[in-house]
C-alpha cells in the first residue's frame, strides 16, 4: 500500500512538473525526487519482501493495509513539508521578500 500511494503522488508530482511551468519554477521536481526515491524504497522493500513470504505476500490481513496506508499518506505529508520548506528557504518568485 505504501508503493502504491507513494507512486501515485510520484505521478501526480511529475505530471505537475511537465505541464506548468510556474511548478518547475516552484521547483516541483524536488517534490519528484522525494517522491520517486520513497517509491524506490518501498519498490526494494516489496522485493525482498515477497523474496521472503512468497505468495504470502500478496494476502496481507486488513490491519496490516491500515497501517501501510497510514504509513504511505504519512510519508507524502512528509515530503509535502520538506518541499515547502524548501520553497520558503528559496522562494523563488519573491513572495516573501515582497511582503517585507
Amino acid at each position: 500500500m505504501t508503493l502504491l500511494i507513494t507512486f501515485i503522488a510520484a505521478v501526480v508530482a511529475t505530471a505537475v512538473w511537465y505541464i506548468s511551468e510556474k511548478a518547475r519554477i516552484c521547483r516541483v521536481s524536488d517534490l519528484c525526487y522525494i517522491y520517486w526515491g520513497a517509491s524506490i524504497m518501498w519498490m526494494t522493500d516489496a522485493i525482498f519482501e515477497y523474496a521472503e513470504l512468497g505468495t504470502e505476500y500478496f494476502n496481507p490481513s486488513a490491519e496490516a493495509m491500515i497501517n501501510d496506508a497510514f504509513l504511505g499518506i504519512s510519508a507524502i505529508a512528509l515530503g509535502l513539508f520538506v518541499w515547502l520548506v524548501i520553497l520558503f528557504k528559496n522562494d523563488p518568485m519573491g513572495v516573501l521578500k515582497a511582503t517585507r
